[in-house]
């Protein structure tokens, strides 16, 4: 048995569909210590997200870090729990949904937009096997991960394959591995921010922060760090802002090892030092609100930025699902269905219907005839 899947009840004839799966990282079902520990049983068993030996890291991980680290995360969770749910799921649904109102003005009838998670539910499994119950035969994978790692983007690539490979029937796939530099992307982060400050005035420095990864990806040729620093340069040069008015940092550092540099902490401290009053800090590689923004960055690094002899610390909101966004997400997908979008003649879709009556008959028969 090779463990494929069955798919006995295709109906010949049926209308195929464009499928686009939108995917982010995720969350955990609750703000509880139970449902924190399984989310990151998951999210910390992944290889491209911790990289050491399974031997060296598995009794760490189960023995230490999902005995402590639940806890604190899960209270961390309930400061920005909603009535909604986790802002990270509620968001990328609303997001989910704004896109495919707007592909479907563009290809009414063609296509199918499904939201999934790589961690927690619903799952990038589920989302796939959706799609082929709407008979998307042609799939494209939209990682919501604007800057390309191994840590995220590949991941998401790992999930589809080890859930195709048990599909006996693989649908032509294509996968958006960054949007990094894209203009709509760019445009969209530079209105966010000129409308933020439109509203609240300007502060005195703007920081940029990004989430961390382990300098040893840098060093086996992950292009993440190059890809932020593209980002910023392109934003601030949108914005117009000189070199002095902005500075980068990398957040959400895990582990005993060097992460990519510098640290938001050291660049806080450094600017609290240098008697800077008002910091202004975007968060361009989340396309939406989630804890590393909301709790990470709005709270803890608030009250640091204070400690270390600052004034206020202000964030600016992620993309989420604003207009800009939406209309920037929905054009990224439309470009990378080229090929796809015109009408192609469908060779079941042209059989009338006695003979697709005809075309079912006989796949019944000869499946009759081979299960004797």
């Amino acid at each position: 048995m090779n463990g494929e899947q069955p798919e006995s009840d295709f109906e010949h004839g049926r209308a195929t569909k464009i499928g686009i799966l939108v995917c982010n990282l995720g969350t955990p079902d609750a703000p509880t210590t139970t449902a924190v520990r399984r989310f990151l049983s998951e999210f910390l068993s992944d290889t491209r997200v911790v990289e050491l030996p399974r031997l060296l890291w598995l009794p760490i991980l189960h023995g230490i870090v999902l005995r402590l680290r639940p806890r604190r995360s899960a209270a961390a969770y309930a400061k920005i729990w909603r009535d909604d749910g986790s802002p990270l799921m509620a968001i990328s649904l609303r997001q989910g949904a704004a896109i495919g109102s707007a592909i479907e003005a563009q290809l009414p009838g063609r296509t199918e937009v499904i939201v999934a998670m790589r961690y927690g539910e619903p799952s990038i499994a589920s989302g796939l096997r959706k799609l082929r119950e709407l008979n998307a035969r042609k799939i494209l994978i939209l990682p919501l991960y604007p800057q390309y790692a191994s840590s995220s983007t590949a991941s998401v690539f790992d999930a589809v394959s080890t859930e195709l490979e048990h599909w006996r029937w693989v649908p032509t796939l294509r996968f958006i591995s960054d949007y990094h530099a894209d203009q709509g992307y760019i445009e969209a982060l530079a209105n966010s921010v000129k409308n933020y400050w439109a509203t609240h005035g300007r502060g005195d420095h703007l920081l940029l922060s990004f989430h961390g990864t382990p300098k040893a990806s840098l060093l086996d040729g992950d292009p993440y760090h190059c890809q932020c620093h593209t980002t910023a340069r392109l934003l601030t040069e949108r914005l117009q802002i000189s070199e002095t008015d902005w500075s980068i940092g990398f957040q959400s550092r895990f582990g005993w090892n060097e992460w990519l540099q510098p640290y938001i902490s050291d660049r806080l401290q450094q600017l609290g030092d240098h008697g800077v009053k008002q910091v202004d800090v975007v968060c361009p590689g989340f396309a939406a609100d989630c804890l590393e923004t909301l709790e990470e960055i709005e709270l803890q690094y608030a009250e640091a930025f204070r400690n270390a002899g600052g004034g206020s610390l202000r964030y600016i909101p992620a993309l989420n699902d604003s207009d800009d966004h939406v209309e920037m997400l929905a054009s990224l997908v439309l470009r990378n269905l080229a090929g796809w979008r015109e009408a192609e003649p469908d060779w079941d879709a042209t059989l009338d219907k006695n003979e697709r009556e005809a075309a079912t008959a006989r796949a019944m028969a000869m499946k009759s005839r081979l299960s004797e």
